[in-house]
């Protein structure tokens, strides 16, 4: 298990950031920089403390697939905490056995710091298996960077 760490500076205020991020005032703008991870990426549930949430998305036969989470923290503007337990695979939830192992446990955690109107974010993703450590470094700063072309793109 390892811990890996993205950082980005935005050039727009926290609040705007946290709301394009999560998708808070419209989910399509969660879905805009998240396509990085899967074109289809999107969430069904709500960003609340203790509420469940999917991240999921669908293959090319439209199979639903995706992460079982627990917003474990969420501190508006300032920090969110996601913990994953779980898969969604051809639409069924998962919650125990190898596969999930890979992800059982493992934490993803946003930090926002606002400092002038510019907008540092750090994401810390804690407990991975070695094997998905690739694919991260790939996708994290490919859509770190859509998120803060989108959010510089989107302040009033």
């Amino acid at each position: 298990m390892n811990k890996l760490q993205y950082t980005i500076k935005i050039n727009a205020p926290v609040n705007k950031i946290y709301d394009l991020m999560l998708g808070i005032s419209n989910k399509s703008t969660y879905e805009h920089w998240t396509a990085m991870f899967n074109p289809t990426s999107t969430y069904e549930g709500n960003w609340n403390k203790g509420s469940k949430m999917l991240f999921v998305g669908f293959d090319e036969k439209g199979n639903k697939g995706g992460m079982v989470s627990e917003i474990a923290d969420n501190i508006t503007n300032k920090y969110i905490s996601i913990r994953h337990y779980g898969l969604v695979q051809a639409n069924m939830e998962i919650t125990s056995g190898p596969e999930v192992e890979k992800w059982a446990n493992g934490f993803e955690n946003y930090t926002f710091q606002e400092n002038n109107g510019v907008t540092d974010i750090e994401v810390e993703l804690i407990g991975l298996t070695e094997d998905l450590t690739e694919y991260m470094n790939n996708s994290w700063p490919k859509a770190l960077n859509k998120l803060k072309e989108f959010c510089e793109q989107n302040i009033p």
